[in-house]
């Protein structure tokens, strides 16, 4: 069920798995205020490139990762795949300016960024360019080739991996074992094999 995946994802870096030398980075990057204004986080389905982004959109303000409602004026979310237009870009453009109600960041993960259309990528690089100091921008995507060069220059890149089976197979065990249920070694080889480097 839904339901069922959504309680599985993780709200900390330490339960994201497969992942290690990115969440450790972007720990050590907020530790230190260091954090660039724009990153881009690319990787196939699957390898948690929005989890992660979720996760930092909470950190950047400190805010409790359990607690869906302290942050829900600070992190907007955008599908490229179905909201790809200019206008649709603008529309933040125009919303960046204002600054945050709570906390110190306004942060906008944009999901299948490649999907932007010529002019909405256009329109996003202007604010990319010079964006407001109290911004953050996380783009992901799952075909980097298809973002223009001009945008990937102004952020600082993340590849995230397939995982490997193995990996695959311990947080496989790991749910099953913490919802009492038993599965053997061959099913779970099997399935982390047919999952292509993909959690979900």
């Amino acid at each position: 069920a839904a339901s069922d995946v959504y309680k599985r994802q993780p709200i900390n870096f330490n339960e994201v798995v497969g992942q290690d030398m990115i969440t450790k980075t972007l720990e050590k990057a907020i530790e230190n205020n260091q954090l660039a204004q724009s990153l881009l986080f690319c990787g196939p389905r699957g390898v948690g490139k929005t989890t992660c982004a979720r996760i930092l959109a909470k950190k950047i303000n400190k805010f409790d990762s359990s607690n869906s409602n302290n942050h829900s004026y600070n992190i907007f979310e955008l599908d490229a795949a179905s909201n790809n237009s200019v206008e649709d870009i603008r529309k933040i453009n125009e919303q960046v300016r204002i600054p945050p109600q709570l906390g110190t960041h306004k942060v906008y993960i944009i999901d299948e960024v490649h999907m932007l259309t010529v002019q909405a990528f256009n329109a996003l690089l202007k604010t990319l360019e010079e964006p407001p100091q109290h911004v953050k921008f996380i783009l992901a995507t799952t075909d980097v080739h298809k973002v223009p060069q001009t945008i990937i220059s102004r952020c600082q890149r993340f590849d995230f991996l397939p995982l490997s089976n193995s990996t695959i197979c311990d947080r496989l065990k790991f749910i099953a074992d913490s919802d009492n249920h038993s599965i053997d070694v061959k099913s779970l080889s099997l399935i982390a094999g047919n999952s292509e480097g993909s959690l979900r």
